[in-house]
């Protein structure tokens, strides 16, 4: 199994059941994917993917994604605030401008948040280029994450 395959794994995983430590991750990719894997793994996986702790329903710590914790939309809402300084749309897409060095950090704030009208981002220094889900227009797309100037 390579990483990539791993990663994918540990993402269904995570999505499906509670897992409260990185010994119970690689347990469960041994019984559900058949991969064995050891806690040096799983510990450089565990923050490739970004994974935090919350609490679950039962109190218990267990692993989640930042985008599925209470208040994740809102630090993308911030974000957007903070690093964009405008945008322009064009059919389906829009061209949002940052402060020089910020493009990035911004389209990985979009890409994590799974925005559903976000179909991809690309970024430059200074520059990401959002793609409308179909059926909405960049221009509807802009007014509806109210990105700098333009959408206001």
């Amino acid at each position: 199994m390579n990483r990539f395959e791993r990663h994918a794994a540990i993402q269904r995983l995570i999505r499906e059941q509670a897992i409260c430590t990185q010994t119970e991750l690689a347990e469960a990719l041994r019984r559900r994917a058949g991969h064995d894997v050891v806690q040096t793994t799983i510990s450089r996986d565990v923050h490739e993917l970004g994974l935090v702790k919350v609490r679950d329903g039962t109190g218990r710590l267990v692993y989640a994604f930042p985008e599925d914790t209470p208040g994740f939309h809102e630090d993308l809402a911030d974000a957007l605030a903070r690093w964009a300084l405008n945008a322009e749309p064009s059919g389906s897409l829009v061209v949002v401008t940052t402060p020089y060095g910020y493009a990035q950090a911004l389209a990985q704030a979009i890409d994590v948040a799974r925005h559903p009208h976000v179909a991809g981002t690309i970024a430059g220094e200074n520059t990401i280029l959002l793609v409308a889900r179909e059926p909405l227009t960049g221009a509807q797309l802009a007014q509806e994450l109210r990105v700098g100037r333009a959408a206001a």
